[in-house]
């Protein structure tokens, strides 16, 4: 072979034309040369030149097929029951394909009940063996229907997607059920008997079950979470159970989440943090039952030391529910940890003089003979004076119970087993940021100067400043969290400082106003002045340079936040500067929809182009199911594409065009006889 290379290179040396031909030769030898382990690797799984070929061609058809659908969703702060009904609704898009198919062949109400039964497929099952009178019939009714619109759904997905994504036990019946060619008469008689079979044989339940969940998992190929799955909400645990069953989430990191991963890391300041925000809207019921958080000692503590305080009782929300008991209970338990956070945090404030933070050390700016405090230069009168524990002479002293009480605090928060292993899931599939088909994901802001410069943050004696200080801030909340000793304490604090630093990424505010909203009634106190980036990313041309900083040149990049809810309600846009950035906290959380007017967007991108749909507040999954209500929702297309998006535009095709690279190698090195 090498002869007859030399002899064709001696021959091509008189001819130009040929010159390009012959390096494109000598190119893709060398490029055989140097991958020829990897390709002896890859021959394993492709051992003949035919197995190449048709991996070629199925991974080039893939690449012409539309793109997947991904929906963004933020800020969900543990409202389960709202993110529990839009993750089996999909955001809306069930029923956008159930009208689109039946609107013309069944009624509004048939519709609705086939929706209930694709969102709760189990318990609408069993209201079906309660009420209807004949449930067969009523099975093979669902059954085609749920058929014709998993086609629908599945239409843009190759075949062997399809299937992968086939329960195993169903996974046959079901391919044949979406392929055949019902308007064959074989094929029609084939299909028919297979229906009948089902009902005949008691499975329907099964099949329907498995449906549901195929239709579920086709209709949204990827989740992107963009921060604050945690705090204010009842169970963030439910939601991170259902985001670790989910088959294709990324998650971007929140101050909220943050504060919980460095608390599972044993940080005795997030651990206070995350207790009292639990307590400040009566949700100890996720640390203690989700999570198996001993609060029993803080509460004695609590109830000895501390009188009742108005200033610490639970904010409740429309619907929310919690005794005059519990509500007082944890009014005593939310001052005690607050008490207890303030020393922590004034001694980390202390210890960390380059965070800048002394305007938040607190304590020893109360005189706590007058029951007055010094705030910004101004003298103020507190609603609560009452402090026990609290040392004048040095303030930000634990008393020895109080020590013991955070001691132990600490054990349950890193002991507990269901805790790791949902901020582990956070590490292994989140992180600050994410560049995804061209779009980049964050949750708060890029630290920025008046000017529109990038604002320079030092972080465990680094500096830096935009994608640079995100990267390290990931770096070191991974330190926080893995590392050991010094290095892991020093990184713990710092996840503190992402928290509620002055210019932490995640949080994006001046300071965070907690002793004032507790002790002071005048709300001027209560502002938290927003980083220069909120103003400057009105303008496109600072979106564009955020952009680029992170290596997106394309025209159709966005910038997607969370953290800032939009006052959707009083007609704020939540599309600005010119539709290169997108805030998609619309309010999950109960607290907010007073201020939004709405309870969350999700942010759906498909081959179409970009939208958003804005929802409305949920009931409960108990009315959803026994009266088939849904979400209300709506959508707002506002940017289209010329041309339908294809894999091949996506982070995915470019995987498969590397992939179909390292083949077509296989291929020239089987041919030339190197393999």
């Amino acid at each position: 072979m090498w002869l007859a290379i030399y002899v064709i290179a001696v021959f091509t040396a008189s001819f130009p034309s040929l010159m390009c031909y012959w390096r494109i030769v000598l190119n893709i030898t060398e490029q055989i040369r140097k991958n020829i382990k990897y390709l002896r690797q890859l021959a394993v799984v492709y051992p003949s030149i035919q197995s190449v070929c048709t991996e070629i061609i199925n991974l080039r058809a893939i690449l012409t097929l539309p793109k997947g659908t991904e929906h963004f969703l933020s800020d969900l702060h543990g409202e389960h029951e709202a993110f529990t009904h839009i993750l089996n609704n999909c955001s809306g898009v069930i029923r956008e394909k159930m009208d689109d198919l039946f609107g013309i062949t069944l009624t509004a109400q048939q519709r609705s009940e086939l929706c209930s039964l694709v969102y709760y497929p189990r318990q609408k099952l069993e209201q079906l063996h309660r009420e209807t009178d004949a449930p067969d019939i009523w099975r093979e009714w669902a059954l085609r229907h749920l058929i014709a619109l998993c086609k629908n759904i599945a239409s843009k997905y190759t075949r062997s997607k399809v299937r992968k994504a086939l329960p195993a036990e169903f996974s046959y019946i079901i391919d044949e059920l979406l392929h055949a060619d019902y308007s064959e008469q074989n094929q029609s008689e084939y299909y028919e008997k297979i229906m009948e079979s089902i009902i005949a044989l008691h499975n329907a339940d099964g099949f329907i079950i498995a449906l549901a969940t195929l239709i579920k998992r086709l209709a949204v190929d990827r989740l992107h979470i963009v921060g604050d799955i945690f705090d204010r909400g009842s169970r963030p645990d439910v939601i991170m159970d259902m985001l670790m069953e989910h088959h294709n989430v990324d998650l971007q990191w929140g101050n909220h989440d943050i504060l919980w991963m460095a608390a599972a890391a044993g940080h005795s300041a997030c651990v206070a943090a995350v207790v009292a925000n639990s307590a400040a809207f009566c949700n100890l019921d996720v640390l203690e039952q989700g999570y198996g958080i001993n609060l029993r000692p803080l509460a004695m503590f609590a109830d000895k030391t501390y009188r009742y305080s108005e200033a610490f009782a639970p904010r409740l929300h429309t619907g929310e529910k919690c005794s005059k008991q519990e509500a007082y209970i944890a009014a005593k338990i939310h001052k005690a940890i607050t008490v207890i956070l303030f020393k922590l945090e004034g001694r980390l404030i202390m210890r960390h003089p380059e965070y800048d933070m002394d305007d938040r050390l607190m304590l020893d700016k109360i005189d706590y003979t007058n029951g007055m405090a010094a705030i910004g230069g101004r003298i103020y009168e507190m609603n609560d004076t009452h402090f026990p524990t609290v040392e004048p002479g040095g303030p930000f002293c634990l008393s020895p119970e109080e020590e013991r009480i955070m001691r132990g605090l600490q054990v349950s928060f890193v002991h507990s087993q269901r805790l790791q292993k949902h901020v582990r899931f956070l590490y292994s599939n989140g992180g600050m940021y994410s560049c995804a088909n061209q779009n980049l994901l964050f949750h708060g802001c890029i630290p920025m100067n008046e000017d529109g410069s990038f604002a320079q943050v030092e972080l465990c004696g680094a500096t830096a400043s935009g994608r640079a200080l995100m990267d390290h801030a990931e770096a070191v909340a991974r330190t926080g969290y893995f590392g050991s000793g010094d290095e892991k304490n020093n990184a713990m604090d710092a996840m503190w400082y992402l928290w509620c630093g002055k210019l932490s990424p995640l949080f994006g505010r001046d300071k965070m106003t907690t002793f004032e909203r507790r002790f002071i009634s005048d709300e001027e106190t209560w502002v938290e002045i927003k980083n220069s980036y909120y103003r400057l990313i009105d303008n496109q041309e600072n979106c564009i340079r955020i952009l680029e900083e992170f290596g997106l040149y394309s025209e159709i990049s966005h910038i997607i936040n969370g953290h800032v809810p939009v006052k959707a309600g009083k007609g704020e846009n939540p599309v600005k500067a010119g539709g290169k950035l997108i805030v998609i906290d619309g309010g999950f959380c109960k607290a907010y929809q007073p201020h939004t007017g709405i309870a969350g967007y999700t942010l759906i991108y498909n081959s179409y182009g970009l939208r958003l749909s804005a929802h409305m507040p949920f009931e409960s999954v108990e009315k959803a199911i026994a009266e088939n209500l849904d979400i209300l929702s709506y959508t707002s297309v506002f940017e289209t594409m010329q041309q339908r998006i294809k894999v091949m535009d996506t982070d995915i095709g470019q995987e498969i065009s590397e992939k179909i690279y390292d083949l077509s190698l296989l291929l020239t090195a089987y041919r030339s006889g190197e393999l």
